[in-house]
């Protein structure tokens, strides 16, 4: 049985009590819990401009084995680890309504500190071998919508001229500073939910039928339509400025009861409440990493 498993069902035991004790709403130390496998930020860290600066002559490849050592390393900003409460709805056939409270990051995922970070897109590859390590999942489309729904605040799109240049760090950097001059003229505080500045890498049943892909959807408009509709076609390794990771706890409160969000997903009766696709098939092969990702070879990128 995989680690992510066993731990799962200790957590499902220990933790009705803990919700039992607290009321409906899970206490905030519960909360603080589900990002405790992202070690600390190390005290010399690089931040985000000086990331961009050591990335900047990378291949794709090493880019890649930078992102995934950063980022297991712990080197992301403190208010991504304070985790926002998102709720999702399905009425079922019987006219019941089932109400899952999901957990996510408040932004996508970035390279930093507070005062100085890079949001950081990255393929599939990387982005499940984080989720495998750290406790998280890929959000649904449905997850998306419904992050975008509940946001505080609602960034306006702001796309970059297409071509190669796209997946270049100089255009990651770029990107990440037009949104961070949203931010300051809008006034947005860090750490309140947030949606509109990147697109989602999302799961998908498309997934299992092709392989090797990588699927993107969202950048909602101000008014809510996506400029992405679901999409699976680049390749499980492509990544531009435009896609973000947003990382969702793997543990979910399902009326009132705390719940894997795995194995919400693979059940044909719950799933609908955070899939508007049903039951996500092969699941666990869609969000882990090939057996040929070596996650070890991070730590040794560039003799940093």
């Amino acid at each position: 049985m995989p680690h992510k498993v066993i731990k799962l069902l200790f957590l499902s035991v220990l933790w009705p009590h803990c919700l039992a004790a607290n009321g409906p709403t899970i206490a905030t130390r519960e909360v603080a819990a589900l990002t405790e496998r992202i070690p600390p930020r190390p005290r010399q860290a690089l931040t985000g401009s000086q990331f961009a600066e050591y990335i900047s002559k990378m291949d794709p490849q090493q880019r890649e084995q930078a992102i995934l050592s950063e980022i297991l390393e712990g080197n992301l900003p403190s208010f991504l680890r304070k985790l926002i409460p998102v709720e999702l709805k399905h009425v079922l056939t019987n006219g019941k309504t089932l109400t899952a409270t999901i957990f996510v990051m408040p932004d996508y995922l970035a390279i930093g500190s507070d005062k100085d970070f890079l949001r950081i897109p990255m393929n599939l590859y990387t982005a499940t071998a984080i989720v495998a390590r750290l406790g998280f999942v890929l959000p649904t489309k449905k997850i998306v919508d419904a992050i975008y729904d509940q946001s505080s605040y609602h960034f306006k799109p702001q796309p970059m001229p297409p071509g190669p240049q796209m997946r270049s760090t100089e255009y990651y950097r770029i990107h990440n500073g037009m949104i961070e001059e949203q931010s300051r003229a809008r006034g947005i505080p860090f750490g309140e939910l947030v949606s509109g500045d990147k697109k989602d890498v999302v799961i998908t049943n498309l997934l299992a039928s092709k392989p090797g892909r990588i699927a993107i959807y969202g950048w909602h408009r101000c008014k809510g339509a996506p400029i992405q509709p679901l999409s699976t076609v680049h390749g499980a390794r492509y990544a531009d400025y435009s896609h973000g990771i947003r990382l969702v706890s793997e543990m979910a409160i399902l009326n009132g009861k705390l719940r894997s969000i795995y194995g919400i997903l693979q059940d044909p009766l719950l799933a609908k409440v955070l899939s508007d696709e049903g039951p996500i098939r092969s699941l666990w092969q869609i969000t882990a990493p090939p057996s040929s990702f070596d996650t070890s070879l991070a730590t040794s990128i560039a003799g940093r």
